[in-house]
């Protein structure tokens, strides 16, 4: 992309950016950790990492100027992602370990404090 990116872009920016709350490198070694489970190793030669996990980092990683239309379409994914499972949270969400881990395949953990709220 040149020095301007599109509107949508710019939006989709700003809501990721507000709604990931871990770091590149936060999201790559959860991803790693998550990927080592027992139930998560397929036989097959993928190593079991969440593509769409795998995709927010690269983005994490990206400054704004260099960003792609398939970054902007990933970021607003996750956003719809994150949103739509915060909407739907569950009674004890702090205890549901699967509705966190999902949330944390994408970059958001729930149990982080928000920073605007400190």
């Amino acid at each position: 992309m040149n020095d301007r990116i599109p509107a949508e872009a710019e939006l989709a920016w700003e809501d990721f950016h507000r709604l990931v709350n871990m770091t590149s490198d936060e999201l790559r070694i959860w991803l790693l950790t998550d990927a080592s489970g027992e139930e998560a190793f397929s036989p097959g030669p993928s190593p079991g990492v969440s593509e769409l996990g795998a995709r927010v980092v690269d983005v994490l990683r990206k400054r704004k100027v260099d960003l792609t239309d398939g970054d902007a379409e990933v970021m607003q994914e996750v956003v719809d992602f994150v949103e739509d499972r915060l909407e739907n949270r569950p009674p004890d969400a702090e205890r549901d370990e699967a509705w966190r881990h999902a949330l944390m395949t994408v970059g958001h953990d729930p149990l982080r404090p928000d920073p605007s709220s400190a």
